[in-house]
């Protein structure tokens, strides 16, 4: 292993990644908070301080195991999940879905502001590589995280969407895979599947939008 590479590596993405998992964490507890449940507001969870939201082993220990076990192939990580009380909701089968869809559309939003700032750099002629490749790395992270928790298995936001969506006797059924959807889910990534049938063709979904949605900026640099 490289360990310059690696610094450089954990340099570029340290940024995108605590501004990816901090704001994902503080979207679910102000939604939350919007449609009736303090508890993350009383837990002081509703912030912007990464300290509050970071799991040290999630965030930290196993995202540098897996990339050196995989000599960079592969990493994952979690933060620490923001407490939702869902039947302090003021509709908790409604309300459910707009809490857990605000997680992943605060992830396609920073990488939306990311794409961005990528084109402002590429029309005022920066070269500077470093910018460059953080840029590219905050919308790599943040469309990896939007995808990946869209994945349609509690405990993930995507289960979450679908619990809320699912009439009652369908959502009863999929609310008891919850104590094993974390090792399902694992599971099921390391046998390749989420990537090759979910993470891949959503990933490509979303750098299409955001080409589109960058696109009027980029012609006026033209």
């Amino acid at each position: 292993m490289d360990i310059a590479h690696l610094i450089q590596t954990v340099a570029i993405y340290a940024l995108p990644v605590l501004f990816s998992i901090t704001i994902h964490e503080a979207a679910h507890g102000y939604a939350a908070r919007h449609f009736g449940d303090n508890t993350a507001y009383v837990m002081g969870r509703i912030t912007l301080n990464p300290f509050k939201h970071i799991d040290p082993m999630g965030t930290i220990v196993m995202p540098l195991l897996l990339y050196f076990a995989t000599s960079g192939a592969f990493t994952f990580g979690y933060a620490k999940p923001v407490p939702v009380n869902f039947s302090q909701l003021r509709n908790p089968k409604r309300d459910m879905v707009w809490v857990a869809l605000a997680g992943p559309a605060s992830n396609f939003a920073q990488a939306l502001l990311w794409a961005l700032a990528l084109v402002v750099m590429a029309g005022l002629g920066m070269q500077e590589r470093f910018f460059i490749n953080m840029a590219q790395a905050g919308i790599l992270v943040n469309l990896v995280m939007w995808a990946f928790n869209l994945f349609p298995l509690p405990p993930l936001d995507g289960g979450r969407i679908l619990l809320g969506l699912l009439p009652f006797r369908q959502s009863m059924w999929l609310a008891r895979v919850e104590p094993w959807g974390f090792f399902v889910v694992m599971a099921l990534v390391l046998a390749g599947v989420v990537s090759t049938y979910w993470l891949n063709p959503l990933m490509s979904l979303g750098y299409a939008a955001l080409s589109t949605l960058t696109a009027p900026l980029l012609a006026l640099f033209r």
